[in-house]
């Protein structure tokens, strides 16, 4: 469940941290802003409702928000820091336009995995990315007006997030209809009729909530795509229906612990690494489901390894069946 503003703020409110009305409010006032704030159009919009906080007070409020991880400080190349908020609000990389300073936000899991990579490489311990790339957007490209639509970065990651979960059914309900066809065994393809079954029922609720999203925010389907993870745009069964095999049971099952322990470990690791909002709940709650998929096909497994005779032993040259048989076979008198 999505926490509050409130129940945000006391997660990450540090240890022992003292108490404090005019903090309490400046925070709020904070967290119901909406894309990138500077600190002086902070000052003005707190001071507005409370002459009497000071300047310096909601500078150190602000510092303080950056270093519980409630706000992330942005520099955008004007020779001032801009904050943005955490609450519902995913942690992203920046392309920045220097002719009109807008920013265009994105999450790719390519640029994460080479952080980390190089992170660990050197012994180095990550504690916070931020990639910000300076350009010039495509309306001034073209000499246009920007176009500036006020929809949320969760509604866009939350509909990314459902885009990559409803690729994922939709390759996972082709490989288990294609595995059901090819395989012999009667229970392993009763297995694969009862998977296929769910990936229909997951990908009418999936698609279901993505209809309720683009009636909530009817301009999000023109918003750029904020999630790039190249892997799964065409699901992560796609290549696993390519390997299937007819009558090939075994390799079915193993293709398919591949794929469900793939998705099951893709979808739990971004899911637990982004903020609150939907999209980590889309991202959680399908990993939950690809973790029981992963353990009925495991069981399955063992299942047909133990219905399948076993080969005889090798018997050594020279020698025939009948008398490696045994030490009861009788000995021939001297």
């Amino acid at each position: 469940m999505i926490p509050s503003p409130t129940e945000f703020v006391e997660q990450l409110r540090p240890a022992g941290g003292r108490r404090s009305g005019k903090r309490d409010f400046i925070v709020s006032t904070f967290l119901k802003q909406t894309g990138h704030i500077s600190a002086d159009a902070l000052v003005d919009l707190i001071r507005r409702e409370d002459a009497r906080i000071s300047r310096a007070t909601i500078y150190r409020t602000l510092q303080w928000m950056v270093e519980a991880g409630m706000a992330r400080r942005v520099d955008f190349g004007e020779g001032r820091f801009r904050f943005e908020h955490a609450y519902r609000h995913p942690r992203h990389f920046h392309l920045i336009c220097k002719t009109c300073q807008q920013s265009i936000e994105f999450l790719s899991s390519d640029i994460e995995t080479t952080i980390e990579d190089v992170a660990a490489a050197r012994g180095f311990s990550p504690q916070q990315s931020v990639v910000q790339v300076y350009g010039r957007c495509k309306s001034c490209l073209a000499g246009a007006p920007a176009e500036r639509v006020d929809v949320p970065v969760e509604a866009v990651f939350a509909r990314d997030a459902l885009r990559v979960a409803i690729a994922t059914e939709r390759s996972g309900r082709a490989f288990y209809t294609r595995a059901a066809k090819l395989t012999k065994d009667v229970r392993g393809r009763q297995i694969f009729r009862k998977l296929a079954g769910e990936e229909d029922d997951h990908l009418d609720r999936l698609e279901r909530r993505y209809r309720e999203l683009l009636e909530r925010y009817p301009e999000l389907e023109d918003q750029p795509t904020f999630l790039f993870f190249k892997g799964a745009a065409n699901g992560l069964f796609a290549a696993g229906t390519d390997e299937l095999r007819k009558g090939d049971d075994r390799r079915a099952l193993l293709v398919g612990i591949r794929c469900e322990r793939g998705s099951y470990q893709f979808f739990k690791r971004y899911g637990e690494r982004f903020e609150e909002s939907e999209g980590k709940r889309v991202f959680l709650e399908f990993a939950d489901e690809e973790r029981d998929h992963l353990t009925l096909l495991k069981a399955e497994y063992r299942a047909l390894m133990r219905r399948r005779p076993r080969p005889s032993g090798p018997v050594r040259p020279g020698r025939s069946r009948r008398r490696a048989a045994g030490p009861g076979r009788r000995r021939r008198s001297a």
